[in-house]
């Protein structure tokens, strides 16, 4: 049957299974590629914050032959299924990360490295009133570190 040849069984490895389930949350179909992806990201359960080129490495690693644009692709689907969120550290720098819930990151400047911020640690009193013609929809705090000499 055409299109069954790109749905795997994750019966067999609980990463695969738990990437399965993730995918089904986001009401995205469970394609072989998507799978694999998706149980590199939270096959294990635990949160993670990545880039389109650390997944792609770590799916090649895995054995998962995989090109950087179906990468790119597949973590929009995720972000638009409302799977990930995208964080956006510069012009040039997207992480994507697997915890939905609104939060803070410290992006680590001579590492190139995003973690979570302890939110409740964070305060924000008050936030300017929007243009006219415009709403807040969001507001993402990064937190930019670099370690002391």
């Amino acid at each position: 049957m055409q299109g069954m040849r790109d749905c795997i069984d994750p019966s067999t490895d609980p990463r695969q299974s738990r990437g399965t389930e993730w995918l089904a949350r986001g009401g995205l179909r469970p394609t072989r590629q998507r799978v694999a992806l998706a149980a590199l990201l939270v096959g294990d359960g635990q949160d993670r914050h990545v880039t389109a080129e650390s997944l792609y490495a770590a799916s090649m690693a895995s054995g998962e032959r995989v090109s950087l644009a179906t990468v790119y692709n597949t973590l929009r689907a995720f972000c638009d299924a409302g799977l990930m969120q995208e964080v956006t550290v510069d012009t040039n720098k997207s992480y994507f990360d697997t915890c939905t819930e609104d939060h803070p990151h410290f992006f680590w400047e001579d590492e190139g490295r995003l973690t979570d911020a302890p939110a409740d640690q964070l305060e924000i009193a008050r936030l300017p009133e929007a243009p006219e013609g415009a709403e807040i929809s969001k507001v993402d705090v990064v937190i930019r570190l670099r370690r002391t000499r």
